[in-house]
This record gives C-alpha cells, structure tokens and sequence, in this order.
C-alpha cells in the first residue's frame, strides 16, 4: 500500500478532469436521474441500466413473449431471430469474425454471468487436455470465478495450480510469466483487468507464453468489457468470459466465447431440453455450437436486453469516451485522496493505471465503518474481500478487507467530491 502524496501530476489530473463537471450520460440512467442523492461509485460490481436497456426488456415480453427455438409460429420466430442477432453482436463486439468480417456467432455461448461461464470452461474443457503432473497458472489477483473453478479441475486431475505475483505497482512482469509459464502449462487463466487493483494484466504476453508450450488462454472480461474494445483474436485468447450486468445490461446474463474446434471437443456441463440433436432410451446426441452448451429455456428477454446495452455502450457513447471520462475521473479522484492523508491506496500509484478502480483504507478505520458512514451521505462504495481473498492476503491488507471505489463514465467530479467530504466524515467521526 502507498499513501497518496499530492505530486507534479495534480495539475495535469485537474486538467484532464475539466470535462467531468458536466454529464450527459445521467438523464439516460432512471435510477441516477431519480435519486440525485446518490454517488453510485460501485460499478465494478454491477453497473447502472440506461433507460434503453430497461425499456428493450419490458419490449421483448410485450412484443415477443415466446419461447425460442422451439416454435413455428411468428412470436417464437422473431424471439429465436432476436437473440440470434444478438449472438453475432457479442462476436462482432469480441472481434470474433471471420477473414470477411462476418460474426462467427455460433462461437458465443449464453449463461448466467461470467462466473458460470468460467465454470463451463473448468469443467467441461480442463478435463479434456489436464493429466497428472500437468499445471494451471493463474494471477494471484483472480476474482474467486476464476480461482475456485481452478482449484476443483486441477483436484480432480492431479494438476498443480500455480501463481503469478505482481511486482510493487500490480503488474505481472515478463519475469516472472518466464519463471511460471512453462512446457508443463496446460492452461493459464486470468483477469483480463483487476477487480482490485484495476491493472490490466499482459494477457498478449500471457497467451504467447502458453501457447509456446501448447497450452491455452483463458481470459476472464468481466472487469475490461465495460471499460476498453476486446480483441479476442489480437490477445491470442482461446476463451473469453463477460458478465452483462457489468456492460450495462440485465443481470443473469454471460458469455462464454470460445474457439469453435475447442468448443466441438467439450462436453457440455448443463443437459436437458434444447441441447440435444436426438435422444433414445438410453443415450442422447448433443446438439452443435452453441445450442450444446444451453441446456433449458435462456433468458431471452435479458439477452435482447444485452444487445441493447452494448449498442448504447458502444454507439451512443463509445469506447473512446467511456475511456477518456473514466481517465479523467480516476485521475481527479486520485488527486482529491491524495489531500487526504490518512488515506492508504492500493498499489498502482499511476492514476492510468487503476482503469476504473481505485481500492483503498482509511487508516485505522474498518473498512466496513467507512462504506456504512458514507452510505449515510448517498456515497456508494464497496468494502470487504471483493471475492479476492488471496491477493488480499499476499498484499497483507488487515482485516482481509478494503474499500472500493469504482467509476463508470455516467459519474461526474460531483460524484467525487461527495466522496471525499464522505471521507472526511468518516475520520471526524472517529477523531472527534
């Protein structure tokens, strides 16, 4: 942990910061735009749900309520046509095309969230290619999604699970991929971005060392799609995982991305209705990609839903925007802490580098007092392990619990400043 010292960059933070104090992204949100009370600083966990979101949601059950796949009739059709076309936006999204462009849909698998889209890859792929003596590498900053799933496989297989550490500023070096990735590497998983630290981790130099060796890239998004374009191509990903709560969307909704030969290979991990091509007394035959992996009726309307927030998070305001506003607000908000000096902040000390996060303590204080103290002035945060245990303890953070901040480009400086003087009420009430 670093105390934030005000330095040469405050004054380029407050320049940068300058467009904040205006937003024109909080009249589309119906629960920022109704409660003006709230500083909603907890996006890492879920985001807020623009109105249009909402609004494609209630459309799909008044206009299209049937079930897809297994009707002739128009309702069924337009529902099956619905979320078939929202199958080729996630591909288009992930940069999962072909040589011509065109969105290599079958390639994206609907779940819940990430987290079972994770235990999809561990269970139904890892026992496909892990024997014993063979190892999984992973971070030591993986959310428990992608650390559990791990555990079990390399259990079950008699595979060793490794770690990667960061250096002091939570990056992983080429050092030590060197020193952890080696002809033993059956699979590395990682944080594509950390919901801790906010580091976006090498995962390019991650799946060129993995696949030296013939092994694979599992990639866990749900802390970079919100935030930054995904080119699952370009980071030599073999899977990619996304939660649509974090992007905007509904909750209940994942992807699995996969490459198509690994996913004709895997069993699935869910059986029943739907998945199947034909059943007899005694055996069954698995429908192809995707439908093998989405056993029982999906949640189309959140699907449907999905499409939409990825339309207004990646046409009504772009990556470009969502990356330069959520640049200059992480970077106020590190200038603002820094005139706080009982303030702890979790490594990295670079304002750039923490991607819409920003974990820290109030020195003395637990972590559950502050976000119970600020929740009284409307301020949200996060406090506790943050499903990161392990990196919590390697870090040494007391208590296994910190705060966290994390921003979304619908917060404006306000947001921030309310923050702050929360935190300053947080050390009077206990420094009176």
């Amino acid at each position: 942990m670093t105390n934030m010292e005000t330095g040469a960059g405050s004054a380029a933070a407050t320049a940068a910061a300058a467009d904040i104090r205006q937003n024109p992204y909080k009249a589309d949100f119906p629960l920022l735009a109704t409660k003006p009370e709230i500083a909603f600083l907890d996006s890492g966990a879920t985001a807020q749900r623009p109105a249009c979101v909402l609004d494609a949601q209630r459309r799909f059950y008044e206009t299209m309520n049937a079930n897809p796949l297994r009707g002739l009739y128009s309702l069924s059709v337009e529902a099956t046509e619905a979320i078939a076309d929202v199958r080729a936006q996630v591909a288009r999204l992930l940069g999962a095309v072909d040589e011509r462009g065109r969105a290599q849909a079958s390639d994206v698998i609907f779940t819940r969230n990430a987290s079972e889209s994770l235990n999809l890859v561990a269970k139904s792929f890892a026992p496909c290619v892990l024997e014993p003596g063979d190892e999984v590498a992973i971070t030591i900053m993986e959310h428990h999604s992608n650390l559990i799933p791990w555990q079990q496989a390399c259990r079950a297989a008699g595979a060793t699970l490794v770690y990667l550490y960061p250096d002091a500023e939570g990056r992983i070096t080429r050092e030590e991929i060197a020193a952890k990735v080696g002809p033993r590497t059956k699979i590395v998983a990682c944080a594509h971005v950390s919901n801790v630290l906010g580091v976006e981790n090498p995962v390019c130099a991650l799946a060129d060392a993995v696949h030296a060796h013939g092994g694979y890239l599992v990639v866990d998004g749900a802390q970079s799609v919100p935030h930054m374009s995904v080119d699952v191509r370009q980071l030599g990903a073999d899977f990619f995982a996304f939660s649509a709560h974090k992007a905007l969307g509904p909750m209940g909704i994942g992807v699995l991305w996969g490459r198509h030969e690994l996913l004709d290979e895997m069993p699935p991990m869910l059986t029943g209705g739907e998945m199947i091509d034909s059943v007899t007394e005694q055996d069954a035959v698995w429908a192809p990609v995707p439908e093998k992996f989405e056993a029982g009726t999906q949640d189309a309307a959140g699907i449907y839903a999905t499409g939409a927030a990825l339309t207004y998070l990646t046409e009504t305001v772009g990556y470009e925007e969502v990356a330069s506003r959520e640049a200059a607000l992480v970077a106020y908000t590190m200038e603002r802490l820094a005139e706080l000096p009982y303030i702890d902040v979790i490594s990295p000390s670079e304002a750039a580098a923490h991607h819409g996060v920003i974990s820290f303590n109030v020195r003395g204080i637990h972590p559950h007092d502050v976000a119970s103290i600020l929740d009284m002035d409307g301020v949200c945060i996060r406090a506790g392990h943050h499903c990161a245990q392990p990196l919590l303890t390697w870090l040494g953070v007391e208590n296994l619990a910190c705060c966290r901040a994390s921003l979304a480009f619908y917060n404006d400086a306000e947001d921030v400043d309310r923050f702050i003087d929360g935190l300053k009420t947080v050390w009077s009430t206990f420094h009176a």
